[in-house]
């Protein structure tokens, strides 16, 4: 049975990264997307980030275009517009597909481990999962849960 830790993938400049990197620390995987009503979310994400990022709190961005082409550029101008426009210094990785037969193993993992009873697939940008220090996936959060409104179960999972 395979574990977070055993998946790795490619950041958003094209190095494959094993989620081992990650190992130790609370984890927040959201698929992202740049043209989207929830865009905003990438600075609440960020800010949070650089707020408990020495406690052990990694956040990973995972662009995807699946909803409504909301992310129609190439990893170099996802990136370069991140930065710009909200300074997002959290790691960031390659556009991935969340729902259907090309789903990124990643959220294939999480989404098996943490489904919503019928709802086991993604229904919008920033479907967000916290994962323990121990790489178990603890909570899954709704497009519309605000990065804010997570904190106080992060900080349940920093200080264990």
């Amino acid at each position: 049975m395979s574990k977070f830790y055993d998946f790795s993938a490619h950041t958003i400049s094209g190095k494959e990264i094993s989620m081992k990197e990650y190992e130790g620390k609370v984890v927040v995987v959201v698929n992202t997307a740049s043209k989207c009503w929830l865009t905003p979310q990438y600075e609440w994400l960020e800010d949070l980030y650089k707020k408990y990022k020495d406690d052990g709190l990694v956040i990973l961005g995972f662009p995807c275009n699946q909803f409504g082409n909301q992310e129609p550029w190439d990893e170099k101008s996802i990136s370069e517009w991140c930065l710009i426009n909200y300074w997002v210094t959290f790691p960031m990785f390659a556009k991935i597909e969340v729902n259907g037969k090309n789903t990124h193993p990643i959220f294939v993992y999480l989404k098996k481990e943490l489904s919503w009873l019928l709802w086991w697939w993604i229904k919008w940008n920033f479907t967000k999962f916290l994962l323990d220090k121990k790489g178990n996936p603890i909570k899954r959060f709704a497009p519309t849960t605000k990065p804010e409104e997570m904190e106080e179960i992060i900080l349940e999972y920093l200080k264990k």
